[in-house]
């Protein structure tokens, strides 16, 4: 059941990957002959209007086959009125951003559904105090609930490490305690610690980690809204640092994944719960977006960039410019397909 979820899962967001494409080339006028979820053989295949709708054998992508537009051969063109090509680069440039941008509405939409329905936190429960940390030393316990810092209201573990991170100087806790309201003061102390991507940096701690508890934050309306925005930005901040330390080879290419891990963690986030499943494919679809955005020829960004040539010098690349780098282009791709393909199936053997 979990692997058909995460087919279905990957179906959707290509779908709406497409959509995107799609509705923008009709804004302009743009014929669309073909609209594919999936590649290989056609499993399904009907033609509504103009246009084809097909659901290929192999659900790893889709395409929105414009008229006078051909990955597989960009020097074939057509410059009838209902064709891409005699569209102004600006128009061009939308109808390819379109795509990307329904991935990150998409993930939008899921974080407004999941601040809904309601996201489990850590609670501001003190599990530990390290010992002659600043916390100990003052006489913070175990047990111990944070109320407020600075003045600031602490609902989650997390508001309490981004007020003592951001913060300057000393700090002020109230902590709840057998009842009792107590007042600590304490200057944090600056500590190493390792991030998601192994480095070592360093930040204002004061010792203290949290008990395990949860707790259930619902937002309310007024409220979601903001919430959905903070964490798509967070999600694509998260994917572009690591598209950043991956070429600063801070991350190493073993660390790729492919569809295997994307269909084994989708089915694992399945079984955890719809909060869990809604969670990892907004992160997917934010993924796909950022990813497709990239300046390389036969993806979303490649297009764009040959455009925005266009744009500026007020005449198109030559065909044999756009063949070359087309062809390196999905030549690059297949490349870290098979990578991340050889990845997932190393990590599965446990390298046997």
């Amino acid at each position: 059941m979990g692997t058909l979820t995460s087919f279905l899962v990957l179906s959707f967001l290509i779908f709406f990957h497409e959509l995107g494409h799609f509705l923008a080339a009709r804004f302009f006028g743009v014929h669309v002959e073909v609209f594919s979820i999936g590649f290989g053989k056609k499993i399904f295949s009907k033609v509504y209007g103009k246009t084809q709708y097909c659901i290929g054998l192999i659900p790893l992508g889709g395409y929105v086959q414009m008229k006078g537009q051909d990955d597989s051969d960009p020097t074939k063109v057509s410059y009838d009125k209902d064709s891409y090509n005699t569209r102004k680069p600006w128009q061009r440039i939308i109808i390819l951003l379109a795509g990307p941008f329904a991935n990150f509405l998409l993930a939008f939409l899921l974080y407004l559904a999941i601040g809904s329905i309601g996201v489990t936190k850590f609670s501001p429960i003190i599990g530990q105090t390290s010992p002659d940390s600043p916390a100990m030393q003052i006489g913070m316990m175990p047990n111990d609930k944070v109320l407020v810092i600075n003045g600031h209201f602490v609902t989650t573990w997390d508001d309490v490490s981004r007020i003592i991170k951001d913060s300057e100087g000393k700090l002020e806790f109230k902590i709840e305690r057998a009842n009792e309201v107590l007042t600590f003061v304490l200057t944090p102390k600056i500590s190493q610690y390792q991030n998601m991507f192994g480095e070592t940096l360093h930040k204002r701690m004061i010792g203290i980690a949290p008990s395990g508890k949860t707790i259930e934050i619902t937002y309310a309306p007024d409220e979601v809204f903001g919430y959905a925005v903070d964490q798509t930005i967070k999600a694509t901040t998260m994917i572009l640092n690591s598209l950043q330390k991956l070429i600063e080879g801070v991350v190493s290419v073993k660390e790729l994944g492919g569809i295997i891990s994307i269909v084994q963690v989708t089915s694992e986030a399945s079984n955890a719960g719809l909060v869990a499943l809604f969670a990892l494919t907004a992160l997917i679809s934010v993924n796909l977006g950022v990813l497709n955005l990239l300046p390389i020829p036969a993806l979303d960004g490649g297009h764009i960039m040959f455009n925005a040539y266009e744009m500026l010098t007020k005449k198109a690349p030559s065909e044999k410019v756009l063949y070359v780098m087309t062809l390196g282009g999905w030549a690059l791709l297949l490349s870290l397909t098979a990578l991340t393909i050889f990845n997932d199936i190393y990590r599965l053997t446990n390298g046997n």
